[in-house]
This record gives structure tokens, C-alpha cells and sequence, in this order.
């Protein structure tokens, strides 16, 4: 089966499944909504992995994207995807993820629904090539310093301001409040984390 064969679930704005369709079918047609699961990659400085995505891709290609992004198979879950797709693009498995929150991507090209995750990862990154240009750990402050100059892609600039500001709603500024877990709040990853970069 081609790239493009691959099969979405078509879900409604409820996020109930109405039925499935090609990628090259959702791709092109903002009316077929489909599932993505996203995770932000930071490691222990506090920086943020982000994938250059290959130039041979259908959306966005050659453009800095956030640390792993995939669509659904049918049938499963946010959080088994999130996990397949960190083994799958950065060959990273056992790190728990913790839930950050839920939000949508509408625009002229797709429609998704997205869930994000987040992680705290020191080790090893084994990107797939065939898939990604390259990737690296941006601090804060490079981010904010890029933003608006189509460097990234679209979707990943919305989600950092989205980032920030579930960030700044949550963290607790508590000393010893980290608290990383599936299932868990949001932990203070890491305090003073968007202040560096003057978000």
C-alpha cells in the first residue's frame, strides 16, 4: 500500500468516527477531519527537539516542525499513537508522556484533531531519515527569535503559543513539582521555562 493508500478514520467535530478515508483523500479536503497525536520533546535544559520535515513531504516540506507529529491508524488511540510515533521518527520508547491538552487544525489544505503530549527525554535520538531532514534542541529564545519567518511550519507555531499559554495557566513555580506520568497533570517541567524566552 502507497503512502497515499493509507487509511484515517474520519471522525466529526465531536471527535466520533464517521467513517474512513485515504490519506491523499484528507489531504486536499478540509471536510474529512482526521486524528493527529503530537508530543513535545524537551530535554533536561529545557530545550525543545524539533524535526525538519523531508522535502519529499505532501504538507509543509523543508519546514521545522514540532518533535513528533503522526496521524491515527484506525482503531487507535491518541496516546498509543503518540508513543508509536516517538518510536517511529526518533526511535525513542519507554518514556511516559504526560497529556496536555486537546485542539484542532483547520485550514484550507486538512482538518485534524490533535492531541498533545509532552516528555522529558536526556537520551539518545535515532531520527528516521527517509522521513526527517535533520533535528535538534532549540532553546526558547531561538524560537521566539524565528518565529514569522517561515522557518516553521504553520501548525507548529500556533501550537507553541498554545504551549505557552496552557503553560502559563498551569505550572505551579513549586519547588520539587515535577511531576512527569501518563495520565498525570501537567508537571512544572521546567521552572521559569517560557520566562527565557520572554514568552
Amino acid at each position: 500500500m502507497s503512502h497515499g493508500d493509507e487509511l484515517f478514520d474520519v471522525v466529526d467535530e465531536k471527535d466520533h468516527v464517521v467513517g474512513q478515508a485515504k490519506r491523499s483523500e484528507c489531504h486536499g479536503n478540509p471536510t474529512l477531519i482526521h486524528r493527529v497525536a503530537h508530543v513535545l520533546l524537551f530535554n533536561g535544559s529545557g530545550e525543545l527537539l524539533l524535526q525538519k520535515r523531508g522535502v519529499h513531504k505532501d504538507v509543509q516540506p523543508g519546514k521545522w516542525d514540532t518533535s513528533v507529529g503522526g496521524h491515527l491508524d484506525p482503531g487507535e488511540s491518541y496516546l498509543a499513537a503518540a508513543k508509536r510515533e516517538m518510536w517511529e521518527e526518533l526511535g525513542v520508547a519507554g518514556v511516559p508522556l504526560t497529556f496536555l491538552y486537546h485542539s484542532r487544525i483547520r485550514n484550507d489544505y486538512e482538518s485534524e484533531n490533535v492531541a498533545s503530549y509532552l516528555c522529558l527525554f536526556n537520551g539518545d535520538i535515532s531520527f528516521a531519515r527517509e522521513e526527517i531532514e535533520e533535528v535538534r534542541f532549540w532553546s526558547c529564545g531561538e524560537i521566539e527569535t524565528c518565529l514569522g519567518q517561515s522557518l516553521f511550519t504553520p501548525n507548529f507555531e500556533e501550537e507553541w503559543e498554545m504551549f505557552k499559554g496552557f503553560q502559563r495557566k498551569y505550572s505551579s513555580r513549586e519547588e520539587g513539582n515535577i511531576g512527569l506520568g501518563e495520565g498525570g497533570r501537567y508537571p512544572d517541567l521546567i521552572r521559569g521555562l517560557i520566562s527565557e524566552g520572554g514568552g
